[in-house]
């Protein structure tokens, strides 16, 4: 989360990719737009729903299946992403807001200034 552009988290923090972010670890199936599906562990997923999967299971539309070590899929291409019935949607968004906000804050705290601004030089 912290590698993540002040642009990404800014994207993140206002959809609900964020709740997508917070499945990082966990075991999921990925359906895309072609009517192939994956179903691997999630390893990331950044602001642009691009994501990536370990240890997946690739089944292409014509139902042959494939087994991948990893596999990078494009936002674009996702038409659905299976949330884990286990999974609590508002503690995990929660979470994930609240990663953002210490990034976020740690200028506060005397680290680098995210939304800092440039002086202007005044010629004089």
């Amino acid at each position: 989360m912290a590698s993540q552009s002040v642009r990404e988290r800014t994207i993140a923090e206002n959809s609900l990719v964020i709740l997508l972010q917070g499945l990082h670890g966990e075991v999921t199936t990925v359906e895309l737009r072609d009517e192939s599906s994956a179903r691997g562990r999630v390893l990331n997923v950044d602001a642009f729903m691009n994501v990536r999967l370990e240890d997946v299971l690739y089944r292409d539309r014509r139902g042959r299946v494939s087994e991948l070590a990893d596999l990078f899929i494009n936002g674009r291409n996702v038409r659905y992403v299976h949330i884990p019935d286990h999974m609590d949607i508002t503690d995990t968004i929660q979470t994930q807001l609240d990663k953002i906000h210490h990034v976020r804050n740690f200028a506060e705290r005397g680290g680098r200034k995210e939304f800092a601004k440039k002086k202007k030089e005044t010629k004089e």
